[in-house]
């Protein structure tokens, strides 16, 4: 790995556990200044304390709840009073909703938390962002994308599938905002099955989570640290990794129309210029 690290603000969001604070903490131990997002304070304050152990460094900690859009707007206010550059914006936090929920936004909230709060929040860093990494996932190929009904899933819901849309929204954004954002390198990756906190309160995933061969956070970690790090002109901006390797999603998550169309009603939803 070509280290890139030096004293860079990288802001890690979905930071208070699993693959953001495995992140995280690989980071800081390279001399980032790792900046962490979470929506529980004490698993964040908890999260900073593992950092802090890390590196002799405690992070600065920022809470907000993906699940409302006021919370991302707060969110972004801080972090440009904060920060003039953020060299890596880390769009990491995600759920999986195991029952039907609409936000207070109203929207679906799988939808809302793993892709459209994270669009809003890098739209409104756009000019201070020096590179995007988003975590994406395999399961986009379960995914059912329509951009003229972000809410579909809702009319029979199904967990894994309102989940793979998200991931399948997730690698579109990206390759869309390579594209609309030249100056701000973007990559979206697949970090493998890896063990967290998602679905916990579920028996069914608790048991599959058991069953399938996962990661560990730091292996899921991997490939974010990998593509904070390298060169850009070693890597293909918009593009989707694997394993520190680029891969190529199915089809329906490779289609520019779709992702311009997705782009410009994800910016209508948020109340941005699209």
């Amino acid at each position: 790995m070509e280290d890139l690290t030096g004293r860079r603000t990288v802001v890690v969001t979905g930071a208070s556990s699993g693959i953001g604070l495995a992140a995280a903490v690989d980071l800081s131990r390279r001399g980032d200044r790792v900046v962490l997002v979470g929506r529980d304070p004490a698993r964040l304050q908890s999260a900073g304390d593992r950092v802090r152990e890390s590196c002799g460094e405690r992070p600065e900690l920022f809470r907000a709840d993906f699940a409302v859009l006021d919370d991302v707007r707060r969110l972004a206010e801080r972090l440009r009073e904060s920060y003039d550059r953020i060299d890596v914006l880390a769009n990491n936090a995600g759920a999986i909703v195991l029952q039907p929920a609409t936000t207070v936004d109203g929207f679906e909230l799988t939808m809302q938390a793993n892709h459209l709060a994270p669009f809003l929040l890098s739209n409104l860093l756009a000019d201070r962002i020096g590179r995007m990494v988003v975590t994406a996932s395999g399961a986009h190929r379960s995914g059912a994308l329509d951009p003229d009904d972000l809410n579909a899933a809702l009319r029979r819901y199904r967990p894994m599938q309102a989940y793979g849309t998200s991931k399948q929204a997730n690698i579109l954004f990206t390759a869309e905002a390579a594209r609309r954002w030249p100056d701000v390198p973007a990559y979206s990756f697949h970090p493998g099955v890896v063990r967290t906190r998602f679905g916990n309160e579920s028996r069914l995933v608790a048991l599959g989570m058991r069953l399938l061969p996962f990661r560990s956070p730091e292996k899921g970690a991997e490939t974010l640290v990998w593509l904070a790090n390298q060169d850009p002109s070693r890597l293909i901006d918009g593009g989707y990794y694997h394993d520190r390797r680029p891969r190529r999603p199915l089809a329906k998550a490779a289609d520019p129309r779709l992702a311009a169309r997705l782009w410009k009603a994800s910016a209508k939803a948020v109340g941005i210029d699209g």
